[in-house]
């Protein structure tokens, strides 16, 4: 069995579970660390085991694709292998990369054109070339090819938009073959909801992908810079039409209080960027509130950066870590990326405990108050 839902709490959809893979279990909900070209940035993989306990990571398609490219992945024995990463990995299709280059792309029926961001060269993705370049890196869990639609769009573009990335799907599908061995390891395959912001496309593409029967479903086309409102508004509306059974992926999301809430409405994996490129800009997420570490207000607090995270939030004062970014030291960085990390997960350990004994949505309301606020 790939997904086993153990218990969904009271008075929210909030819910944990376990997903089964060749490489590991995976407990949910989780948070994966972004490692969009095989390494979570300033960290080492056994940090990430020792100090972040992080049981899956992301990482994207269209950089691997770029650098270093198929031929040296594939030379390697696949991305796990290069990167010497035992554990589940996790890849983005690279859609939202390609279409994020607005000015360097054309979308067709039968795939999309795009100019390189690092130096112009012209490549083509189509549904079935990203499924076998996801099939050379080896990931675990691989995503099918998607239009991510900018907010905001009129209706008729995400009507248009739709139609392309569900006919993608189908042929990704075809290509992918549900029980494909990739080194030798089962590869799952993920379909995403798209629809923008309106109700009845939403319907539509979570009642298209969840008759296809994978592993599991994906969110998308979400966080892309609507209110927070409609990014739980439709989140909701696709978690209420998505299967109970099948682990529930929102991608690119978020912030701690954006997990928070949707973790309520039933999603049960998230990824983002936000903790390690915010900590090495200074911005630390922690139990009380939300740290610039820059301001002169921390220069002479001793006190570890939180007391309530792991070993690395322990050991290290607000005054250090302080001075290393002022003066941008590189472990200044790597501090700070682990400390959000481990916020990250402590955020996620202690949403498991609350829904297990049932008292999850009163804490998230606690919570969400106090992670809020600026310190």
């Amino acid at each position: 069995m790939f997904f086993k839902l153990l218990h969904t709490s009271l008075k929210s959809n909030a819910r944990i579970g376990k997903i089964q893979t060749d490489r590991g279990i995976i407990n949910t909900p989780v948070f994966m660390p972004v490692g969009t070209l095989g390494t979570v940035k300033g960290l080492h993989q056994r940090e990430l085991i020792n100090d972040v306990n992080a049981e899956i990571i992301l990482s994207n398609t269209y950089h691997l694709y770029l650098r270093p490219g198929n031929k040296i992945i594939k030379g390697a024995g696949g991305l796990h292998d290069f990167i010497n990463w035992k554990k589940p990995i996790l890849t983005d299709s690279g859609g939202y990369q390609v279409f994020s280059l607005s000015a360097n792309r054309k979308i067709k029926e039968k795939g999309v054109y795009f100019n390189s961001h690092i130096d112009g060269s012209k490549h083509f993705f189509s549904p079935e070339s990203v499924i076998d370049i996801q099939n050379i890196i080896g990931s675990d869990i691989a995503m099918v090819l998607d239009e991510c639609i900018p907010y905001p769009s009129d209706y008729s573009y995400a009507k248009k938009s739709l139609e392309i990335t569900h006919n993608w799907l189908d042929r990704s599908i075809k290509r992918h073959g549900f029980y494909k061995k990739v080194y030798n390891k089962n590869q799952f395959l993920f379909p995403i909801v798209q629809g923008g912001i309106f109700e009845d496309l939403r319907k539509k593409s979570a009642d298209y992908i969840s008759e296809k029967k994978l592993f599991g479903n994906a969110i998308g086309g979400l966080s892309v810079g609507e209110p927070k409102e409609l990014l739980y508004k439709n989140t909701d509306l696709v978690c209420q039409r998505l299967p109970v059974n099948k682990p529930r992926y929102l991608m690119g999301v978020g912030t701690p209080e954006n997990i928070l809430e949707c973790i309520s409405l039933g999603v049960d994996m998230f990824d983002c960027v936000m903790p390690t490129r915010n900590g090495r800009n200074g911005m630390l997420f922690t139990s009380e509130g939300t740290i610039n570490i820059k301001n002169k207000k921390w220069k002479n607090d001793f006190s570890p950066i939180d007391i309530t995270l792991g070993e690395i939030s322990k050991s290290y004062s607000k005054a250090y870590l302080r001075h290393l970014i002022i003066n941008k030291e590189m472990l200044g960085s790597q501090i700070a990326s682990i400390h959000n990390l481990q916020f990250y997960m402590w955020l996620i350990n202690q949403s498991r405990i609350h829904i297990l004994d049932d008292s999850f949505y009163l804490w998230k309301v606690e919570m969400i108050k106090k992670i809020s606020q600026k310190i």
